[in-house]
Order: C-alpha cells, then sequence, then structure tokens
C-alpha cells in the first residue's frame, strides 16, 4: 500500500471517462502498445494516448468502449505520439495491463468522484 493522502490529494487527480473513438498498433513504441483517440465530451474535447494493452485488446474491439483516464497530467511525448492522457488500468498475474473501465454508460467527460 502507498503512503496515505488526504482527500485534498486525491481531488487533485482529475480522472474522467471517455470514449475510444481510434485504435491503432503503434510500432514506433519500445515496447507493444496502441496509439488512442478518446473522446472526453465537449468539454475536455478528444485527447491521445499511448496504452500498452496489446495483450487482451485488438484496435478494432477497443473502438467504442468507455476508459478511465487522467486527464490533468503532462503531456508525455512518447516516441512520435504525444500521450495527452494517461489511460488507466491494472496489471493482471503476468504483468499484462487490463484496462479500468465502468460497467453502464456514462456521459463522456464525467469526473470520478
Amino acid at each position: 500500500m502507498s503512503e496515505t493522502i488526504t482527500f485534498a490529494d486525491f481531488e487533485r487527480v482529475d480522472i474522467r471517462v471517455g470514449t475510444i473513438i481510434e485504435a491503432e498498433a503503434f510500432p514506433e513504441a519500445r515496447k507493444p502498445a496502441y496509439k488512442l483517440k478518446i473522446d472526453f465530451g465537449p468539454e475536455i474535447g478528444i485527447k491521445k494516448s499511448s496504452a500498452q494493452i496489446t495483450v487482451h485488446y485488438q484496435p478494432e474491439d477497443l473502438i467504442g468502449r468507455q476508459i478511465l483516464a487522467v486527464v490533468n497530467f503532462p503531456p508525455r511525448q512518447i516516441g512520435p505520439v504525444r500521450s495527452e492522457v494517461l489511460t488507466l488500468g491494472f496489471e493482471d498475474e503476468a504483468g499484462a495491463i487490463v484496462l479500468a473501465a465502468i460497467d453502464k454508460p456514462i456521459p463522456n467527460g464525467r469526473k470520478l468522484m
């Protein structure tokens, strides 16, 4: 477990729901990854992300899927891609990433409370 934080610390992390609208292979990445375009609704818009989720997902299966992402980290340059949000997931037993997701449709851009 990590160190204890305050609720104010938690509130500073802006986690939003978005819908993947594009997903494609990212062969230039050092580790296998996909380039994603995610729609976070009118307030935030469409953002790019690089996600190492190639073990459990195929690009065509990701389109239309709602995911969770941190939208207030600074952008990070990953090869030729500027990753604008951090797509969230968990490691499985083998270390492969499983996306953090919701189980019912939520309007894009809604914040985790």
